[in-house]
């Protein structure tokens, strides 16, 4: 099982996650590329270090939305779209391969990621600009979700994603922010939570349901209260449970 997280997402002298201990954890790295956050020297800093800890880095673009940390939707047309996300990625492949290493998938952030979930103009959108730069890169996408098809039909190889501190509603989507239950941060709760979606196949949802949830990949939000401590706790309890820990991407 992979696990991921989101990094790089500082600003100038403004730090948010620790970026240093989570890559001791995590396999793949999805790191800002400046639309929502991240600078460039912090950047760079990021792919620089998750080359030497053999982390896979992967291009985590946004819409527009520095203020608000890429969280609101933005009503961009699909072609203005298509080249925000192409730009966010050569900026990073960029930077990356200054690093020493390169970006080995994508994965959408915040509110451009669940909206691409959907399908529809922007999910094409997603779709079209990572196919452009590089048809060759997995496109990491909301497990059981229109996107899925859409950039399977596409070409494109997906990586289907669960997340270990979301709260899920009964038919699989994310709980929203704004409501209670959407995150978890207990990491012994987000541990076992885990161990279940890998094992078994499910996930509890904020009714109390089991919903099936095939994934590949694991999020842990480094953003999230707690996120090394619950980071941790997941790692070791997949190890704990036979479950080898390496990247989908690499």
């Amino acid at each position: 099982m992979d696990l991921n997280a989101d990094l790089g997402e500082g600003f100038g002298r403004w730090s948010l996650t620790d970026d240093d201990a989570l890559l001791e954890v995590v396999t793949s790295a999805n790191v800002a590329c400046g639309f929502h956050a991240g600078d460039p020297e912090s950047v760079l800093a990021v792919c620089a270090a998750a080359a030497r800890r053999g982390v896979a880095v992967g291009a985590h673009p946004s819409y527009r939305d520095l203020v608000g940390f890429g969280r609101r939707y933005v009503d961009a047309s699909r072609s203005e779209l298509v080249a925000d996300v192409l730009y966010q990625l050569g900026a990073l492949s960029g930077l990356a391969q200054a690093a020493g290493t390169r970006v080995s998938f994508v994965k959408p952030h915040g509110a451009l990621y669940n909206t691409a979930a959907a399908g529809g103009a922007h999910g094409e959108a997603v779709v079209e600009a990572v196919r452009r730069f590089d048809p060759r890169l997995p496109l990491v996408v909301l497990a059981g979700s229109p996107l899925e098809e859409l950039a399977q039909a596409e070409g494109l190889r997906t990586v289907a994603e669960a997340f270990a501190d979301r709260g899920y509603t009964a038919t699989g989507a994310l709980v929203n922010r704004r409501l209670p239950g959407a995150l978890v941060t207990d990491p012994a709760e987000v541990a076992e939570r885990v161990v279940r979606l890998v094992t078994e196949g499910v996930v509890r949802s904020v009714d109390g349901d089991d919903v099936p949830v095939h994934a590949e990949s694991v999020c842990v939000h480094g953003d999230s209260p707690g996120a090394v401590a619950v980071a941790r706790a997941v790692r070791a309890a997949l190890e704990a449970a036979g479950v080898a820990v390496r990247s989908a991407v690499l």
